[in-house]
């Protein structure tokens, strides 16, 4: 079960920012957040617009504000980020996607 998304590369504390869009590398989700690997340098407590692609091939429209950012050795960013105003029902179809997941990875 493996997700794709998008980011907007448009800080959005930033005001009117050129926006650019930069696919990411999701390496897990919860209904809290994502963490993920890029390869442009985010800023710790920016706020970025995201799609995220679930299992369903559904899009889930979000912002994630950046909380945690290591540098790897080959120049990529592993980003942990937490959601900001997600609605109850995305925090839902999340919440079953991560119980599904965990139940893969237990058989």
């Amino acid at each position: 079960m493996n997700l794709s998304a998008t980011l907007l590369m448009k800080n959005m504390n930033d005001g009117p920012a050129k926006e650019e869009e930069v696919i990411i590398e999701v390496l897990d989700v919860s209904k809290t957040g994502v963490g993920f690997v890029c390869d442009v340098p985010l800023s710790i407590g920016a706020v970025y617009e995201t799609f995220l692609k679930i299992w369903t091939d559904d899009v889930i429209h979000a912002f994630l504000k950046v909380v945690r950012i290591e540098q790897t050795k080959e120049e990529r960013y592993i980003c942990g980020t937490i959601f900001i105003g997600l609605p109850e029902m995305n925090a839902k179809r999340i919440e079953v996607y991560d119980l599904l997941q965990r139940m893969g990875d237990d058989k």
